[in-house]
């Protein structure tokens, strides 16, 4: 029986880790504990560039800088990171702002000064938190890079 790949298995831990790590972060800055943070998107730390950190550390620690693997892992990294705290980012933003835009119409429905305008509520409001400031993906870049050095150094003893 093969076992599974180390560097995917890095990645998957890394992963893992950061999304615990929600639920301690969650609680220091609102002061409630919250188990459905290991579900959520965005928050601290960012669990993508946790990943892509680990795997790209690893890949780098036992091929080299120089090998082709550690080059692609680095690019596709960098260009996850930077969707991260770029475009899921603003997209939670404007996420944000057609929830507000909804509220205000509903309050101007409701209030009975305009009689002829009626508006329908959706049950559900747009989900805003989906990407990172760029604090959450520099200490998920770190806590990755941090684990997949591990896993090179446990794995090359």
């Amino acid at each position: 029986m093969k076992k599974m790949n180390r560097g995917i298995l890095t990645a998957i831990s890394s992963i893992a880790i950061a999304q615990g790590l929600k639920i301690l972060t969650h609680k220091k800055l609102t002061g409630e504990w919250d188990v459905k943070q290991v579900a959520t998107t965005g928050g601290m730390p960012s669990s993508h560039s946790a990943g892509v950190s680990a795997l790209s550390t690893y890949i780098a620690a036992n091929k080299g800088s120089g090998h082709t693997e550690t080059a692609l892992a680095v690019i596709f990294g960098v260009i996850v990171m930077y969707d991260a705290q770029g475009i899921r980012r603003h997209t939670g933003e404007i996420a944000r702002l057609v929830n507000e835009l909804e509220d205000n119409f509903a309050a101007i429905s409701s209030s009975g000064k305009f009689p002829s305008f009626e508006f329908v509520e959706r049950e559900k409001e747009l989900k805003e938190l989906l990407g990172h400031q760029p604090i959450e993906v520099l200490g998920g870049a770190i806590l990755g890079a941090v684990l997949g050095y591990l896993s090179a150094m446990y794995e090359n003893k």
